[in-house]
């Protein structure tokens, strides 16, 4: 186990390096240095002197991949590419292109993505499977043909649509929540109510029917019938023998979505001007702050590939075949 685990941690190397080769690509053949500098300095008239003096600052003086002027090794080494990635693997990661600390900022900001993707990741997950039981038990029931149609109905709708409804409907015509914004203290759930419940309500109903399926498919197993032969009741053969094994391929979509948790909804926080990392992301996009971005892109990499290790240690921890095995 110790062998794969360390087999896989190396594996996030290469993978880290050409999603960073990527992003290098593609920011720079829509950008140039120069571009950036006029945009961040605010005045296209500015002189060159002053824009070779801000990209001087920044290390983008310095050619991107391959520095031919160079002898050796150092046509690689002293490149933008390099200096910048060795500093994004050991976690050093500067200042961003408008000369801001990005480890404060991502200090700040976490926060609030945390206290929205939390709640609704937790909320969301309850009531999908609670509904999932429910409709699983009673499976050809009214209940469970209206609650399949109103599921896929939720599926099909947009997820502005719950955003923008939800913003008409609490916030404005009944005035439970603000609009949008962020407080301090316990103001804070305030501002948090609204856009907890929209993403509750915009992953509904896909999380029901996947999690409804994955339970039908374990009521038709051998192990079920035999429980229920030996006079079992349905009650206890559903929580304890039926969830349990369901909630084996459940952890894979609940692990994989905890860097969400950390670098949170991009559309939710933009909506309802949340100061989290989404929205962080969204404004060095807008303002091509290539420092910021690559930044958030590496890091998103990066918790990605430890949500797919979580999710396979998790799998040791809740299937005894794996362990076996």
């Amino acid at each position: 186990m110790i062998a794969y685990f360390v087999r896989r941690l190396l594996y996030a190397i290469p993978i880290l390096l050409g999603v960073n080769v990527l992003t290098f690509a593609l920011f720079f053949l829509v950008n140039t240095p120069d571009d950036m500098a006029r945009m961040q300095l605010g005045n296209r008239r500015v002189t060159q002197e002053a824009i070779e003096q801000w990209k001087a600052d920044r290390g983008y003086h310095r050619p991107v991949f391959w520095h031919a002027a160079q002898a050796g090794s150092a046509k690689l080494t002293d490149t933008l590419f390099f200096d910048s990635t060795r500093r994004l693997f050991t976690f050093d990661f500067g200042k961003s292109d408008a000369g801001r600390d990005i480890s404060e900022d991502l200090r700040q900001r976490m926060w609030p993505s945390l206290v929205i993707a939390l709640p609704s990741l937790l909320l969301g997950l309850g009531c999908a499977l609670s509904a999932a039981l429910v409709f699983a038990w009673l499976a050809g029931s009214r209940l469970d043909f209206w609650g399949g149609v109103i599921c896929v109905g939720m599926m099909s709708v947009s997820g502005l649509f719950y955003i923008i409804g939800g913003q008409w409907l609490l916030a404005k015509l009944w005035r439970i929540a603000p609009i949008s914004g962020y407080g301090d203290g316990l103001e804070v759930a305030r501002f948090v109510l609204l856009p907890v419940l929209v993403s509750v309500l915009a992953g509904l109903g896909g999380m029901v029917r996947w999690y409804r399926a994955l339970l039908l498919e374990e009521l038709g197993k051998d192990y079920v019938r035999t429980a229920r032969a030996k006079g079992l009741p349905d009650g206890l053969v559903m929580w304890a023998h039926v969830l349990r094994n369901a909630l084996i391929p459940v952890l894979t979509g609940v692990v994989v979505l905890l860097p969400s948790l950390f670098m949170g909804a991009l559309i939710t926080e933009a909506f309802f001007a949340i100061p989290g990392l989404g929205s962080y992301t969204i404004e060095a996009l807008q303002a091509q702050d290539f420092a910021a971005v690559r930044v958030m892109v590496f890091l998103g990499s990066l918790l990605y590939i430890v949500g797919l290790l979580l999710t396979d240690l998790s799998y040791v921890l809740v299937d005894p075949r794996v362990r076996l095995e």
